[in-house]
């Protein structure tokens, strides 16, 4: 019986094709389930064999941890050169959808305090 691996959804392209070749490399069989036409279905890596579980795990957590130091690596040299994103590019760059969400927090912050204020909840 297939045995989800990894779930694909949010996942950035880079990462995927880096943990299909991870597998590929240590001879563990799966297969891919993409989102679909509408993206409603699970994209995710599935195994075909269980017993290699264990191992597929093992693979993804040590790649995980190593993408993530290096990960960290890209942010702080960004950070040192002043090229990582701040507030104001955020804004500048979608302000349309900054201002949304921006509105969409406050209004749920004022309905939260009024109800706690007036109704005692």
């Amino acid at each position: 019986m297939p045995t989800l691996l990894f779930s694909l959804r949010g996942v950035p392209d880079d990462e995927a094709e880096e943990i299909r070749i991870l597998l590929t490399e240590n001879n563990i069989e799966y297969y891919e389930t993409s989102a679909g036409n509408w993206g409603i279905s699970m994209p995710a890596l599935w195994l075909n064999n269980k017993e290699e579980l264990i191992s597929a795990q093992q693979l993804l957590n040590d790649y995980h941890h190593q993408r993530a130091i290096k990960q960290r690596e890209i942010f702080q040299d960004l950070k040192k050169e002043g090229k990582h994103k701040k507030i104001i590019d955020v804004f500048i760059e979608k302000p349309f959808r900054f201002i949304i969400y921006l509105s969409a927090i406050v209004f749920i912050l004022y309905i939260y305090y009024k109800m706690l204020f007036e109704f005692g909840l």
